[in-house]
């Protein structure tokens, strides 16, 4: 079955789906703002490469005001924005999908609430994208680093309904996304999606402040403590808020809420010092940082913080982490290394 699908956002994880997808035969539309990165694709074609190959891919390319242009619906639309744009990017895709078609928000953080008050919950579905290293870095190129998922027996994408039902839509968007990398339908996307928050916690933002990769941070002790912290208090908080959290990094949730447990607290670290890869990859508010974009700090260290005042969890690694981000995002404080000893300093008594 091929399907007509629009995404709107080709950043790294929208035009990497969409390059497999229209590799697999489907026809892509993307709409972006972009204007170098949608003229590349309209003379070239999407580039991919990384550990998956080299291959470029056939679509349609849109600036967003090409996007009137459009005259056959969409089947459905994946939505690939940063988060703080969603709102006004589901408004302009939303007249261009089918009247029984659907909006999957393919995207970090906590934005599948939003899209369905503007489409309709019933029409929404998010899909978790687990562990997969993107970047695009160039107009028309968007590579993949770190290794397959599938050939380590892991899920990359994780598609459910609002609803908690594994549905016939669901299970065709994980179908059609495993032609990518290991992907199933999901019955429990709230856990799903607190468990990449999670994820995402404890590694953007750290990468983000200080402009450090993966092993660079792996190599760090002060980092690899800082990470513990964030994503023990992540952890606590998705607990009690009554989530049913999905394991995070293959270990439950309620180790990582137990991580003051010094046994526990070493365990994870080492972890984290495992965390070693040919490419010193940087975290994708890391990128952001680098190309001078607003970072998302605020929909996920921040959601944490937000959701830990309203169940009193103390969230202070959380909390010193946004407001390094804020400093970084308004210009008043440069991205480097020093800033793991100001987030310290914060959260010590």
């Amino acid at each position: 079955m091929v399907d007509r699908i629009g995404i709107i956002g080709a950043g790294a994880l929208g035009s990497y789906v969409g390059a497999f997808l229209a590799k697999e035969g489907h026809d892509i539309t993307f709409i972006d703002m972009w204007p170098e990165h949608v003229e590349a694709m309209k003379r070239d074609g999407l580039r991919a490469s990384g550990s998956q190959g080299d291959f470029y891919a056939p679509v349609t390319a849109l600036h967003l005001t090409e996007a009137q242009s459009i005259v056959d619906p969409f089947d459905f639309a994946f939505i690939s924005m940063k988060s703080y744009d969603t709102e006004w990017a589901t408004h302009l895709i939303k007249r261009h999908v089918k009247p029984d078609g659907y909006f999957v928000s393919l995207q970090n953080c906590w934005n599948d609430p939003v899209i369905g008050d503007i489409v309709g919950a019933d029409r929404e579905l998010g899909c978790v994208a687990s562990h997969i290293e993107v970047a695009l870095w160039e107009p028309g190129h968007v590579e993949r680093g770190g290794a397959v998922g599938r050939d380590s027996g892991h899920h990359v994408f994780r598609v459910g309904e609002q609803s908690g039902k594994i549905t016939a839509r669901s299970q065709h968007i994980a179908d059609i996304l495993d032609a990518i990398d290991g992907s199933y339908a999901s019955d429990n996307l709230w856990g799903e999606r607190w468990a990449k928050l999670c994820q995402n916690s404890m590694g953007n933002a750290i990468s983000a402040m200080t402009g450090m990769g993966t092993n660079e941070l792996a190599a760090d002790q002060r980092c690899r403590s800082i990470s513990v912290h964030l994503a023990k208090e992540a952890a606590q908080v998705g607990l009690a808020l009554g989530f049913d959290i999905v394991d995070i990094n293959a270990m439950p949730a309620k180790k990582w809420a137990d991580a003051d447990k010094g046994d526990v607290f070493e365990e994870l670290n080492d972890y984290f010092a495992g965390r070693r890869s040919r490419v010193n990859w940087l975290a994708s508010m890391a990128q952001d940082v680098h190309k001078g974009r607003k970072s998302e700090v605020d929909y996920m260290n921040g959601l944490v913080s937000r959701k830990g005042l309203e169940v009193g969890v103390p969230t202070p690694y959380n909390d010193a982490m946004v407001t390094a981000m804020h400093r970084i995002d308004d210009r008043s404080l440069p991205q480097g290394p020093n800033l793991i000893d100001i987030v310290l300093a914060e959260v010590r008594p």
